[in-house]
This record gives C-alpha cells, sequence and structure tokens, in this order.
C-alpha cells in the first residue's frame, strides 16, 4: 500500500472516530447537563457537532479529502467513473471501512471519557418518517458536498457542510445521521446520540437511497461534477503533505 493512501486511510480512521466521539459524548454530556429538556439536549448536541466536524473537516481535509462517510466516497467514485478522477473501486472500500472502524472506536472512546461501558444502544428509531427524513438528509449533504466541488468553492466546505448537518439535526425527523459509519458507529453508544441495532438497516437503506437521489440531482444540474471528484469533499493529496511526511 503507498504512503499517500496509508495517509489517506489514517485521516478518514480520525476524522470518522472523533467526529463520532464529538456526536456521541456531546450527546451524553447533554444527557447529563440537561436532563429533563430533550430540546436542549439536542442543542447541546447539534452545537457541538457543527463546531467539531467543521474543524475536522479543516484538520484533515487536505490529506484525504475528508470524507468521512461511505456515501460521499461512494458517489465520488461512481462520478469520477466517467472521467477517470476521484477514488478508485479499492480506495473507495477502503475508505468505508476506515470510516466505520474509526466511527465505532470513536463511539467507544466516547463512553470510556463518560465512564460508560460498551453497551449497544436501545434507542429505536425506524420509523416511516425517520426513513423519508434520511433519505432527505443524505440528499442534501451530497448535493452540498458536490455542488461546491464542481463550482470550485471547497474553501467554503467546512463551514458548509457543519452547517447542513446542523440545521439538519432540526429539520429532519431523523435527526440527519446521514451517514452510514455514523450510524454503525452510534449503535455502541446507549446514549441520547444512540441507535438500536435493530434500527440500524433501516438507516443505512434510506441514506444509500439518498446518495443516489443526491448523486441523480448532482448530475442533472452539475454534468460535469465527475471532472471535479478529485476535490470532494475538499482538494486534498496537497503535494507540500506528500514532500515534509517524507522527510
Amino acid at each position: 500500500m503507498a504512503a499517500a493512501l496509508r495517509r489517506r486511510i489514517l485521516a478518514e480512521f480520525l476524522g470518522s472516530g472523533l467526529l463520532v466521539t464529538v456526536v456521541v459524548g456531546s450527546g451524553i454530556a447533554a444527557e447529563r447537563l440537561s436532563p429533563t429538556d430533550v430540546g436542549l439536549q439536542l442543542l447541546e448536541n447539534s452545537t457541538a457537532t457543527v463546531f467539531g466536524l467543521t474543524i475536522l473537516i479543516l484538520m484533515l481535509g487536505p490529506v484525504s479529502g475528508a470524507h468521512f462517510n461511505p456515501v460521499v466516497s461512494i458517489v465520488d467514485w461512481v462520478l469520477g467513473r466517467r472521467t477517470g478522477t476521484g477514488l478508485g473501486a479499492r480506495d473507495t472500500a477502503v475508505y468505508a471501512a476506515a470510516q466505520c472502524a474509526g466511527a465505532v472506536a470513536g463511539a467507544l472512546l466516547a463512553n470510556v471519557m463518560f465512564g460508560l461501558g460498551p453497551h449497544l444502544a436501545t434507542k429505536h428509531r425506524a420509523s416511516g418518517g425517520h426513513f423519508v427524513g434520511e433519505v432527505v438528509a443524505t440528499t442534501g449533504l451530497v448535493l452540498l458536498i458536490f455542488a461546491l466541488a464542481r463550482t470550485h468553492r471547497g474553501s467554503l466546505a467546512a463551514p458548509a457542510v457543519g452547517a447542513y448537518i446542523g440545521s439538519a439535526y432540526w429539520f429532519t425527523s431523523s435527526t440527519s445521521f446521514a451517514n452510514p459509519a455514523v450510524t454503525v458507529g452510534r449503535m455502541f453508544s446507549n446514549s441520547f446520540a444512540g441507535i438500536a441495532p435493530g434500527s440500524v438497516p433501516a438507516f443505512v437503506f434510506a441514506q444509500l437511497v439518498g446518495a443516489g437521489v443526491g448523486a441523480g440531482l448532482v448530475m442533472l444540474l452539475y454534468p460535469n461534477a465527475g471532472s471535479s471528484a478529485n476535490d470532494v469533499v475538499v482538494p486534498h493529496d496537497d503535494p507540500l503533505i506528500a514532500t515534509t511526511s517524507a522527510k
């Protein structure tokens, strides 16, 4: 495995893991700080996620693109196939594996910080409304990311993606997981942010449907979006990083 790919995999593992640590950790803290006010818990949880995701994209995006989401990696591969850009099939699979492994590790880390054991979540979320919410949340996320890449506004990805996820916490019934890796990771936290294992397949399926709808809209609105697949979520593989790390 090439050194550049190893760095990218590590960045995706760390980014996905720390993202879930932020989501789960702030969820546990919110539950303890505001035990009788679910609305305030959601505000605390979503605020931490907005800032945490923005920081992680800025910190790790130049290395791997800051996908932190198998859906983003898969759509990157699909759109890039027509132009020979973006991730290849092997790299997409490796990205997704690193993202899922990192997400599980991130949930376990949050549990440890708050003195909780690695218990599976019992919070059931699967319903028709939640399914639609996840389709909407994922569609919007994919459309936003690839629109920014195609219009060469990748510098706005960190605040824009953070803001979108923060707002989708509130306007979707599912509170916008929009990420199969994060969904799997949150299964390992029996807290405000958790999701019961039985609800995970429906959420992941909805996210994949949303990815398909989002990719279709991207191709309709931005026919040449595949040419910018190398810049998703932000331009990465900076030559300066490669040169510095080789010293």
